[in-house]
């Protein structure tokens, strides 16, 4: 199924929903430090978006799932890639890299976005990681434009991460974001080499209006993930570190795209 063009009424109401959830983002941004918990991280998201008109994306999404997810944002630590689960157990240590992942509905449109943050000193490697993902995000930002495909996107997310001797997750991608979390297009950070041939390996060309995340997520080591017993958190399978940057954003009719998740 081809992405449909927001309207620009429809644009105007997620960027709103945007807007949200990049000020739940930055609440928990702030509180970020050595002896916290997630699940007070959490709370400070959960706050920001009911203040300001709008529900959890997250929170028992999906619906009808046998294990819904829990709370408003995903919070993961180090090895942990997403979807981590927010515990008043889990307290985050000086020298952690932790990614805040959350998202708001406002009046029935959705707003997704993600960032990998230090906790106090960080070592120089965790530091660079975090420069390179982020980096990774703007250069995937700056290939949506209309006209051009989401293999643009993926190849050129690809070339600058491998580029600095870091891996590209592939089980998990960008994806189309509007009524639902979830729409078309899907939207890879690497692509396979050759002509795939492969079931939702389709390159779909940009047009102005479609609203999709772009989500960089690197590891250190391998490639390679694996999903914890919660059903929820993943980790890196060879326990190295890794990062995530994501922002929503809508392709214009010309020029670089409007950032929806920008505060």
């Amino acid at each position: 199924m081809a992405p449909i063009p927001k309207t620009p009424e429809e644009l105007i109401l997620m960027r709103e929903a945007g807007r949200i959830t990049a000020l739940a983002l930055d609440a928990m941004r702030q509180a970020v430090r050595p002896g916290i918990s997630t699940a007070a991280l959490d709370k400070f998201a959960a706050e920001v978006i009911h203040q300001h008109g709008a529900t959890p994306a997250f929170l028992n999404y999906p619906p009808g799932s046998p294990h819904p997810f829990p709370a408003t944002a995903t919070i993961s630590i180090n090895d942990e890639l997403v979807h981590g689960i927010p515990r008043a157990d889990r307290i985050l240590q000086e020298g952690d890299i932790v990614s805040l992942d959350c998202g708001a509905v406002y009046q029935g449109y959705v707003g997704d976005s993600a960032i990998t943050v230090p906790v106090g000193a960080i070592s120089p490697e965790a530091q660079r990681l975090l420069e390179v993902t982020e980096r990774a995000l703007w250069i995937g930002i700056d290939k949506a434009r209309a006209g051009h495909l989401t293999s643009d996107i993926a190849r050129a997310v690809q070339a600058l991460v491998e580029g600095e001797g870091y891996s590209v997750v592939r089980e998990y991608t960008g994806h189309g974001v509007g009524r639902s979390m979830h729409e078309e297009p899907q939207v890879p950070n690497w692509w396979p080499s050759g002509r795939p041939r492969m079931r939702g390996w389709n390159s779909v060309r940009l047009v102005p209006g479609i609203t999709f995340a772009i989500e960089p997520m690197v590891n250190v080591g391998r490639p390679e993930t694996r999903l914890l017993d919660d059903h929820w958190t993943v980790v890196t399978r060879d326990g190295s570190l890794c990062a995530h940057f994501e922002h929503t954003i809508a392709v214009t009719p010309e020029g670089p795209p409007l950032i929806l998740t920008a505060l």
